[in-house]
């Protein structure tokens, strides 16, 4: 059969992956540290045809692979940091510069948050979404009355009637070599992809990593202008598709006719 269909195919399922990526970056607008998605395509090709036994070997123009289109490689995220807002809120956190703050999986596997607003369990925990505590840290003493957090991570309680704090842990940041081994798992949380990337610990400041920011909030690193522009490409790439494919239909019409 024709490879044009299949080459056409192969693109408009490219173009319809990257525009399920532009909806959602565009739906988490607002969502507070949000990484923006991105797509990598990569090229088809068929195996090269392999000649027959005794026979000569083929020419150059057909030893070659055959281009067959466009295949979806990854779904990598962005990791430029957003706009950074002061908040009234003492126990919103964020990291300003490179690193994730990790909490305790339910798997024991790290799962990793850019920040955003604190919690306290039942058991005194800090926690951030999905009741996952911050690793690192210790429960709060009974009677606490304020948290403090400092640019390097170290974690104070304020105890009623005591006047000096008491050190109940230190949160390191961790960072992955590869934006790809990012998988998101909802609500600002991601997951490394098992054997894709290892991640990398260290304490806020040293190593390249940012620094902690008590009272401050990321926003999202969507950018509208951008998105509308990516929008655009794909609807005009997706209607280049769309006419190749149209046209190996014209011309398989074509020959059909001819054959009548």
């Amino acid at each position: 059969m024709n490879d044009s269909f299949y080459i056409g195919a192969t693109g408009l399922r490219a173009q319809q992956a990257a525009l399920e990526v532009v909806s959602n970056n565009m739906a988490n607008l607002n969502t507070t540290a949000f990484k923006r998605g991105a797509v990598a395509f990569g090229e088809m090709v068929a195996a090269a045809p392999a000649a027959l036994p005794g026979s000569a070997p083929l020419p150059a123009a057909q030893a070659g692979a055959t281009a067959l289109g466009v295949s979806l490689v990854g779904l990598p995220r962005v990791l430029s940091a957003g706009e950074y807002r002061k908040s009234a809120n003492a126990l919103d956190v964020a990291v300003k510069g490179s690193g994730f703050i990790e909490l305790l999986g339910n798997d024991g596997q790290a799962v990793l948050w850019r920040g955003g607003t604190l919690a306290l369990d039942r058991n005194n925990l800090l926690t951030g979404p999905g009741g996952l505590a911050l690793k690192g840290v210790s429960a709060l003493p009974p009677r606490t009355q304020s948290v403090q957090i400092d640019e390097r991570g170290q974690v104070f309680a304020q105890i009623a009637g005591q006047t000096n704090t008491r050190r109940v842990g230190q949160i390191e940041l961790a960072t992955v070599a590869a934006a790809a081994a990012l998988e998101p798992m909802g609500d600002g949380l991601y997951r490394v992809s098992d054997g894709l990337a290892e991640v990398v610990r260290g304490r806020p400041g040293e190593q390249g990593l940012g620094s902690v920011a008590q009272g401050w909030t990321e926003g999202s690193n969507v950018n509208v202008a951008d998105e509308m522009v990516s929008l655009l490409w794909i609807q005009r790439s997706y209607a280049a598709n769309a006419r190749v494919v149209q046209a190996a239909d014209e011309l398989m019409s074509l020959t059909n006719g001819l054959k009548r």
